[in-house]
């Protein structure tokens, strides 16, 4: 997905311009030089390898926060990784605290009952979908214990590729979104 926004900015590296602005897959900004591109097939970057990584503004909820009652925000991490927070609460990088409301929901996906039992215990499956959208049936008792960092209840999980919950196959575009935008005649 590629945004239409473009910059006269010049690349630090090689001079010349960079290229459009390009939206990942994780949500992500970010924009390369106009003389680079990326190479799904070697996962190498071809040509200048500047990438200029953008911040991703945050989208204001109609939520109220549960601890302040002042608006929530859905921001994303530089990684990548989604968060419901409070809009008062701002990260001070010398105390290394939150100055305001500290409420943070992270998203790391959701769940949809299934008609179907697991193979393993016979309880109900779970659909889960992940923040990045990759699907999953797992068993309904599959947990995680924090404190001893390991899994509880059944260990059952079934990935779904795209074509088994209703995506259709994502034709290769040969990295053409990668490519940098054609010379202007």
């Amino acid at each position: 997905m590629a945004d239409e926004t473009t910059t006269s900015e010049a690349c630090p590296k090689c001079g010349k311009p960079l290229g459009e602005i390009t939206l990942t897959k994780t949500g992500r900004k970010l924009q390369r030089c106009s003389t680079g591109s990326w190479d799904p097939q070697t996962k190498q970057n071809v040509g200048c390898d500047y990438v200029k990584w953008l911040e991703v503004e945050p989208e204001e909820l109609d939520e109220a926060c549960p601890k302040c009652g002042s608006k929530l925000i859905l921001a994303t991490t530089r990684f990548g990784k989604k968060m419901k927070k409070c809009s008062t609460g701002v990260w001070n990088k010398d105390t290394k605290k939150v100055d305001g409301c500290d409420y943070v929901e992270w998203i790391n996906g959701t769940t949809e009952k299934l008609d179907e039992e697991c193979p393993q215990c016979g309880e109900k499956l779970v659909l889960f979908t992940t923040a990045a959208g990759k699907k999953m049936k797992k068993c309904s008792t599959a947990g995680w214990d924090k404190d001893a960092r390991k899994a509880t209840g059944c260990t059952y999980v079934y990935w779904l590729k795209p074509h088994e919950y209703g995506g259709a196959p994502k034709a290769d575009s040969g990295g053409e979104e990668f490519l940098p935008p054609e010379p202007e005649e």
